[in-house]
């Protein structure tokens, strides 16, 4: 993960947009927030992604928006545990068939993810594991190991 995110203050929650490669929404940008004035606690996440596959004639594309409701805890505001669960609704759009129809389906998934955040920003430090699920399938998103640059002072 690439990000901007601000550490919290008295004044306004914490905030985080950031790109995200092999979560939930495969290649995508995300807005993650709490819905308190901390860094830590409850919070949601929206995100935008996918992917387009093949040439101009055949062409595939996907577009997946993940929506979660995550926790965030620490002991030290430094090293978090974060706990989310979440939908994912997918879009596919087709070219190469006779009846151009979307398909239109979700998949559901839960987060569990470490992440180390200096208290002053700079870069931070997230792994996480998550299993997905659908009525068709259930699998994993094996471990992630994104870099997130954390700035102070996001404007709200």
């Amino acid at each position: 993960m690439i990000g901007y995110g601000n550490a919290s203050s008295a004044q306004t929650a914490a905030k985080a947009i950031f790109a995200e490669l092999g979560g939930p929404g495969i290649a995508s940008i995300n807005y993650d927030m709490r819905f308190s004035k901390s860094e830590k606690g409850l919070g949601g996440r929206v995100g935008i992604g996918g992917f387009s596959i093949g040439s101009k004639e055949e062409r595939g594309t996907a577009i997946f928006v993940p929506l979660a409701i995550n926790y965030i805890m620490t002991k030290d505001d430094r090293k978090y545990f974060e706990l989310g669960a979440s939908i994912t609704p997918v879009i596919l759009k087709e070219t190469f068939s006779d009846d151009n129809e979307n398909f239109r389906s979700s998949f559901g998934h839960v987060n569990f993810a470490y992440r180390y955040q200096p208290k002053e920003g700079g870069l931070v430090f997230r792994a996480a594991i998550t299993p997905v699920f659908s009525k068709h399938f259930f699998g994993h998103i094996t471990a992630v190991f994104p870099l997130v640059t954390n700035f102070k002072n996001l404007p709200a």
